[in-house]
């Protein structure tokens, strides 16, 4: 999520730029019903002139029985004002698209001609463990005969984390895209599909509820998620009879087609989770604020909220939300090889990050590190790294802004170290372009040592190669609900029979409190696999 200005500006220009769908909205099922089950078009049509609904049947686009509402295309304002005005409609609602919950980029293929490359599987997900999952399994199965929807941006159907839990998949969005229809270009929903129900795997990569069945509704392209593609995914799970429907998108106001969509899947009995945003203010999301959500927040690997997570009184739990290992699309992902060097020692590998939105570097590059301050310009004035690698501190200065000093002054890449504990994953471009260099972050106590080398007169020298992985570490709320979702589909594996006012209820009793403000920037707390299977399995036995 951007900021609200920024959300502002793109709901305007979505409202333009996607006005000829509409979703019509009758006051009942049985008006509704009355459009779906005439199949004869001559039938339909007949009908509808009898109505007044100032409709012929080609406008009609899809139906979505469950929330009453149908799709219509290509209406002129005066059709779209008698159906408002007609006695059975309860609303008409112009499609808008929302922003990308979490722009991370467009995922684009390596070229594979290069010699310097690998695929590379990752361990464990540090968030699996924080919240006690792995000690599940063994009564839940992991997860066995959970069904959970991932609407999202689709999902990459041959990745090996995610394709033996795929059930079924579907595209709302109707761009006809190259390839398959749900295809994930984006790389956001298959990350948030592993994180939920990515298989257990050698390496050791596993998601919270390994064998859970994983649907995939695509309701966000490039160009945002659309109020229409979400109800529409929201209608299908209702259809899919799915336990849980996990929503990593989101922004500052809910659509009404939303909410009716929200509110039929909870009333059907479906769990929906949901992201509290990504702008760090006091002011949960939608849908995630809806009465009917269980919103989430994120926190790091200390159990502190991010800085960037959004909370309010809204909050129900909190989960892992920074450095989020999961499956992106394949050869999509990329690991940083950085190694450095002191005085001709040989090289000695150190722990960072690849920027989003650096040059990918194939093949190693080998350069002395010159220190440059915060990396401003007149920092990079009083020193030479033409051919060289800058290193630079974090602070003051916007991520791009000091690569791009750097570029200007004709570094061969930047290494850029925190200035506090742990390593970033930061973004340079978030279109999927990349700069003219290679930039990387490592943690504030490896640079602080570069540092202290270079002070003492030492020559430095580092390596940097770009490794093509399956995975890639992530940062968001988006992050944090697959994580929630999967433990409700934890919850569910064991007891079928818990409605989503006794899931919610569940996790907030359960969930291991962190924090004690008045704010509730972490809702009830961080929440806890294990405690919640136990309390939906004592709910089942206790049932009459």
């Amino acid at each position: 999520m951007k900021t609200k200005s920024l959300i502002l500006v793109s709901m305007v220009l979505s409202q333009t730029a996607f006005a000829e769908r509409y979703m019509v909205a009758f006051k009942s099922h049985g008006l509704h019903q009355q459009l779906v089950t005439r199949k004869s078009s001559i039938q339909l049509q007949s009908y509808m002139a009898a109505k007044g609904y100032a409709l012929t049947v080609d406008k009609i686009q899809a139906h979505l029985p469950n929330i009453n509402t149908s799709v219509v295309k290509d209406l002129t304002p005066g059709q779209v004002e008698s159906l408002k005005k007609n006695a059975d409609v309860l609303f008409v609602e112009k499609e808008v698209k929302r922003p990308l919950p979490f722009k991370v980029g467009i995922f684009k293929k390596p070229i594979l001609s290069e010699q310097t490359f690998r695929f590379f599987e990752q361990d464990r997900p540090w968030g699996i463990n924080a919240i006690n999952t792995g000690i599940t399994w063994n009564v839940t199965s992991g997860g066995a005969g959970a069904r959970v929807l991932v609407l999202d941006t689709g999902i990459d159907r041959d990745h090996p984390a995610v394709r033996p839990n795929l059930e079924n998949a579907r595209d709302f969005v109707g761009d006809d895209q190259t390839g398959y229809a749900y295809k994930d270009t984006i790389g956001h929903g298959t990350h948030v599909a592993g994180t939920i129900a990515g298989v257990l795997e050698k390496s050791g990569f596993s998601g919270v509820a390994p064998t859970a069945h994983i649907l995939a509704g695509r309701v966000c392209a490039e160009d945002g998620c659309s109020n229409i593609a979400i109800a529409e995914g929201i209608n299908w799970g209702i259809e899919q009879k799915v336990d849980v429907i996990s929503m990593s998108l989101g922004g500052i106001w809910s659509p009404m087609a939303e909410r009716m969509a929200v509110k039929a899947a909870y009333d059907a009995g479906v769990t929906l989770v949901a992201a509290s945003g990504n702008d760090g203010n006091g002011t949960v999301g939608f849908p995630a604020a809806l009465p009917e959500c269980i919103a989430v927040g994120a926190v790091d690997n200390k159990m502190n909220r991010a800085e960037f997570s959004q909370y309010g009184p809204e909050l129900a739990v909190v989960a892992p939300g920074v450095d989020v290992t999961s499956s992106v699309p394949l050869g999509s992902g990329r690991e940083a090889v950085i190694k450095v060097s002191n005085d001709g020692v040989s090289f000695t590998k150190i722990k960072g990050s690849a920027m989003q939105g650096s040059k990918t570097v194939f093949r190693p590059l080998t350069g002395d590190l010159v220190y440059v301050g915060l990396g401003s310009k007149d920092d990079f004035k009083n020193v030479n790294v033409e051919g060289k690698i800058a290193l630079i501190k974090r602070g003051e200065l916007k991520f791009v802004e000091k690569v791009e000093n750097a570029i200007e002054a004709k570094a061969a890449a930047a290494i850029i170290f925190n200035n506090e504990p742990g390593v970033l994953n930061g973004m340079l471009t978030e279109d999927g372009t990349e700069m003219a260099i290679g930039a990387y972050m490592v943690d504030q106590a490896t640079g602080e040592s570069l540092l202290s080398q270079l002070n003492a007169g030492q020559t430095v020298s580092s390596q940097v190669v770009s490794l093509i992985t399956n995975y890639a570490s992530m940062n968001g709320t988006s992050m944090a609900t697959p994580h929630v979702s999967g433990v409700v589909a934890l919850m569910k594996s064991v007891n079928k029979a818990l409605t989503p006012a006794q899931v919610k209820q569940i996790l907030m009793g359960t969930a291991k409190k962190v924090s004690d403000d008045s704010e509730n920037q972490t809702g009830a707390g961080v929440v806890q696999a294990d405690m919640a299977v136990r309390a939906a399995l004592a709910a089942r036995l206790s049932a009459p």
